[in-house]
């Protein structure tokens, strides 16, 4: 996926988690953050972030923060990207040979998956998506903070596996480096015990990092996950 337009900004402070201010150009702009959560470590005074104008010509922000440098790292902060980037390598073929339908946001029992998907007659099954942007010491992990609604959506993907549906989680890290992916158990333990059942209840758990430019981003190399517990 490309933003198209791009611009280089410093990153000062975080009034709120929808709103971020940044040194633009020697001046001070309010811009929206594409990411509700924590990003501690990520948005951080004097950190080179990246802009890519709005999309709302109603919005108060004209522009989106949607990347990071954390040291030698670029990070995606995107919330949004991980699902299109995933729509974008799936319907390319690389996820299900033979595929003939990807239809994202399907509800299922209590949940709304990120996609559905059929490859013939025969195989059908749910995917869902989650962006990861937190990372220590090249290890990935998720959440970044607790999340009743992933470990619902991870329960739910395993009841749809017991019901004879293909389900996978697949975990998109949006940065290129990390060697490895493990639940976040200090941060949400319940999320780590719920993606381990699900693993044994036969859902599939992928991790795949990213090809990360300012405006751009692609998914591409497998990484090795430990389910832990840690």
């Amino acid at each position: 996926m490309r933003y198209g337009r791009v611009e280089a900004a410093r990153f000062l402070r975080r009034p709120n988690r929808f709103v971020a201010e940044v040194d633009l150009e020697g001046r001070t702009e309010t811009v929206h953050v594409k990411n509700t959560g924590r990003c501690r470590e990520l948005l951080t005074p004097g950190a080179q972030v990246y802009l890519a104008p709005g999309t709302n010509p109603a919005r108060k922000t004209a522009w989106d923060l949607i990347a990071v440098e954390k040291g030698p790292l670029l990070i995606n902060m995107d919330a949004q990207a991980p699902n299109r980037v995933f729509g974008e390598w799936a319907a390319a073929g690389r996820f299900v040979p033979g595929l003939t339908l990807l239809k994202p946001e399907t509800a299922w029992g209590r949940s709304r998956f990120d996609f559905y998907w059929e490859a013939g007659p025969e195989r059908r099954g749910f995917v869902e998506v989650k962006g990861v942007t937190l990372e220590q010491d090249g290890v990935a992990a998720f959440p970044d903070a607790p999340t009743e609604r992933g470990v619902r959506h991870l329960e739910e993907l395993a009841a749809a596996r017991r019901e004879g549906y293909a389900c996978a989680v697949c975990f998109v890290l949006q940065m290129k480096g990390p060697v490895l992916f493990r639940p976040n158990e200090a941060t949400h333990p319940a999320f780590g015990a719920a993606l381990r059942a699900a693993a044994e209840a036969g859902v599939e758990v992928l991790v795949r990092d990213c090809r990360v430019t300012p405006g751009e981003l692609w998914l591409d190399a497998p990484v090795p996950a430990d389910l832990g517990p840690v």
